[in-house]
């Protein structure tokens, strides 16, 4: 049985070991798009996969195969029998070990990185810098199918305190040992674009932009070090709390949990519904302008 798998990895590594027989790689890319500022447009990313892929890897349709479909809201996490089902399908068995990457931010792929883990699979890897990274080090990318892998039995195991739900956030509004951590860019924090039924962000969140979280050099995380001050100084490295991560989708917000694995934090939850299932209900708060809870 080979070595657990580090939650993150280079494309020198991912190239060394990418014909491992117990190595499962996957793109997790999907396409978005908010036209005229309205509703987020939803899209596979199958296409751009199918065109270009690293060579081995297979698709995971975030939109679909890996979300509740009948939900009100994209990218709802799906019961945990159909997660097993569709991980299965992907080869992924209690002996695998698995890298995802996509060919955008890399919050797509760590979301997949999140699912995994909240179904109690911790072998599982994001490819630092996606595909962008893999290219630039001059590695090569295929457009020939990769052949269905054998099917394997994946054991889901539920963590349910990774996940929070609409009605549990509300809840947790006064309780001082929850960090609520708005992952919003500052116009949509300050409520000067309406992305979502209402503008603004949840009362008392410490605020936290992607950027904070992305190295614009490698197009991957920052640092380690860089990661562990910045969550240092917004109190959530402080183990009497739990943070708790939301975005628009709760998409970068599984940047965040990733971000708090690498610099040592395991435990982090994230609120699957976000601004968009917060938004829309009127009778929930919202503030615009400076967060109350400070910036990161």
């Amino acid at each position: 049985m080979s070595a657990r798998i580090a939650p993150v990895v280079d494309a020198a590594w991912l190239a060394a070991h990418l014909h491992d027989g117990d190595l499962v790689v996957v793109d997790a890319t999907t396409l978005t798009g908010a036209p005229g500022g309205g509703p987020h447009a939803v899209g596979s990313g199958r296409a751009g996969y199918e065109a270009e892929h690293v060579p081995g890897a297979l698709f995971a349709d975030l939109t679909t195969d890996f979300a509740d479909t009948e939900a009100p809201e994209p990218w709802t996490v799906p019961s945990s029998e159909k997660f097993a089902v569709q991980a299965g399908l992907l080869g992924i068995g209690v002996d695998s070990r698995v890298v995802v990457y996509d060919r955008s931010t890399g919050f797509w792929a760590t979301r997949l990185h999140w699912q995994l883990r909240l179904e109690g699979f911790d072998d599982v890897a994001v490819l630092d810098g996606g595909l962008r990274a893999w290219k630039s080090a001059g590695e090569r990318v295929t457009a020939d199918p990769t052949p269905d892998p054998i099917a394997a039995a994946f054991q889901a195991e539920r963590r349910p305190e990774l996940l929070r739900s609409t009605e549990e956030v509300a809840k947790s509004l006064d309780d001082p040992g929850t960090v609520l951590v708005a992952v919003l860019d500052p116009d949509a924090r300050r409520g000067e674009v309406r992305a979502y039924a209402r503008e603004g962000h949840i009362p008392g969140s410490v605020v936290l932009p992607p950027a904070e979280i992305l190295d614009p050099a490698t197009g991957g995380p920052r640092p380690v070090g860089e990661l562990r001050a910045t969550f240092e100084r917004a109190g959530l490295l402080d183990p009497g709390v739990t943070p708790v991560a939301y975005s628009g989708h709760g998409i970068a917000a599984t940047g965040v949990a990733y971000a708090l694995v690498l610099a040592g934090r395991d435990d982090v939850a994230v609120y699957d519904g976000s601004m968009a299932a917060w938004a829309a209900d009127d009778s929930l708060p919202l503030v615009t302008g400076d967060s109350p809870g400070g910036d990161a």
